[in-house]
């Protein structure tokens, strides 16, 4: 009977969905005529939607401008795939151990992305949970679905919002040099993975 977990962040850790993130924010500015720059948004990679608009400093029409990115969004969702290679390592750690996405993504997005991986025992999205990251709360609904330990997890994330909502949560934290944020301050109680496959030998050290 599997007693470990990983629980994985999407975006970044198993997908690179830049391009589409880009895509996506500017047919909203051009759409709703306003500005939206690419560059500050990606600072914020990891929170909420609604909360990078904040971080942004747009207050107005936020209900709308995230409508229409997830809108654009939606257009080329069918470009982003899982690495050949992680489809590999994700099958060998399905063998011995559960695993699960916690995503600020919306659960459409996500789903569509997903759609034909079936390695995931659990999915928690930014349409499951009240507040997003850095708050715990979607690592400890799934942590309850899957009646798993804390000492027997790991989440592997790409941003500073995900570090925080794992040590919130207390749980061990590995940071995946491949994503979106690689000059993470050092922390010396965070364990920064290069490769894929080092997953596999954190997760036996639990």
């Amino acid at each position: 009977m599997k007693n470990k977990l990983v629980i994985f962040d999407l975006d970044g850790v198993l997908i690179n969905s830049l391009s589409n993130m880009k895509f996506a924010l500017l047919n909203t500015q051009k759409k709703m005529n306003i500005k939206l720059n690419f560059n500050v948004y990606k600072k914020y990679l990891g929170l909420p939607f609604e909360n990078i608009m904040k971080k942004m400093k747009i207050k107005m029409e936020v209900d709308k401008i995230k409508k229409n990115y997830e809108y654009f969004s939606k257009k080329k969702i069918d470009t982003l795939k899982i690495d050949k290679d992680i489809l590999y390592q994700l099958k060998k750690l399905q063998k011995k151990y559960y695993l699960a996405i916690f995503t600020s993504k919306s659960r459409e997005r996500t789903l569509k992305i997903l759609k034909k991986h079936k390695f995931f025992n659990f999915i928690v999205t930014a349409d499951d949970i009240k507040k997003g990251k850095p708050n715990p709360e979607g690592l400890i609904k799934i942590l309850s679905k899957l009646k798993v330990k804390k000492k027997n997890t790991i989440f592997v994330g790409d941003s500073l919002y995900d570090y925080r909502a794992s040590k919130l949560a207390k749980i061990k934290y590995l940071h995946a040099l491949w994503g979106f944020e690689k000059n993470i301050k050092k922390k010396n109680n965070i364990t920064k993975i290069r490769r894929f496959s080092d997953i596999s030998k954190n997760v036996e050290k639990l």
